[in-house]
């Protein structure tokens, strides 16, 4: 045996809401209800035509009952749509929050850093225009 044969094998099978299944079964039981029956023909007309009412009746409420399956399935499929959403769309606003105060920390720590060097350009040039100066001073004071 191969190594496939000897794994074991997974089988799904998928069931219908077993409406097919009754309205079969509804059939079945009221064809071998009239061939088991000695009745006369308007007799047979009436006991068929009140199955097929009770028939539809029942088709009828199973449909009812499939559209009401559905309907709650929908619902439920659609609240927990919308939860997911505004879960995504509630981080989407947590997450550009947090950038904008990234953003604005950078710009601010920007245009501190700028005046910090503007502060320090204009005493360096203070310092570089003085300087001559003080050595002008300090020739004549040693002279």
């Amino acid at each position: 045996m191969t190594k496939d044969q000897d794994s074991p094998r997974v089988v799904v099978v998928e069931r219908g809401s077993g409406l097919g299944a009754f309205l079969w079964g509804a059939l079945l039981g009221a064809g071998v209800a009239l061939l088991m029956a000695p009745r006369s023909g308007v007799e047979t007309r009436r006991l068929l035509r009140a199955k097929g009412r009770d028939l539809m009746d029942a088709a009828s409420e199973k449909a009812d009952e499939l559209r009401e399956l559905v309907s709650e399935g929908y619902e439920r499929s659609k609240a927990r749509v919308e939860e997911g959403l505004e879960t995504a769309r509630q981080a989407v606003d947590e997450r550009r929050e947090a950038a904008r105060d990234v953003v604005d920390a950078s710009r601010a720590a920007a245009h501190s850093a700028r005046e910090e060097l503007d502060r320090r350009l204009a005493e360096a040039r203070a310092a570089r225009t003085r300087a001559p100066r003080r050595a002008a001073e300090e020739e004549a004071e040693s002279d």
